[in-house]
């Protein structure tokens, strides 16, 4: 092998270093986002389940209150009723 043989493997052999460097860098930090992004979608699961139970029992208060209203509009005609 002469000089110049050399000097290219040599200038290869870092490039190739420097190359896989970068590369294991951005895997771990892609590994890192990926992380990242499980626990907002963990979260925001989360959140999501919470709102639905809030809009459930929302509902079935409503439900009830709509029920006692009935019973007081009914409970008002007939003391309105009385009243006559």
């Amino acid at each position: 092998m002469n000089t110049t043989d050399q000097v290219l493997v040599i200038i290869l052999t870092v490039l190739l270093s420097i190359f896989i460097i970068i590369c294991t860098v951005a895997v771990v930090g892609l590994i890192k986002l990926i992380n990242a992004t499980r626990e907002v979608v963990t979260k925001a699961e989360e959140v999501v389940d919470t709102v639905e139970s809030a809009a459930e029992s929302l509902k079935r208060t409503s439900n009830s209150l709509n029920i006692f209203k009935a019973i007081g509009n009914v409970i008002d005609l007939a003391q309105k009723g009385k009243r006559k």
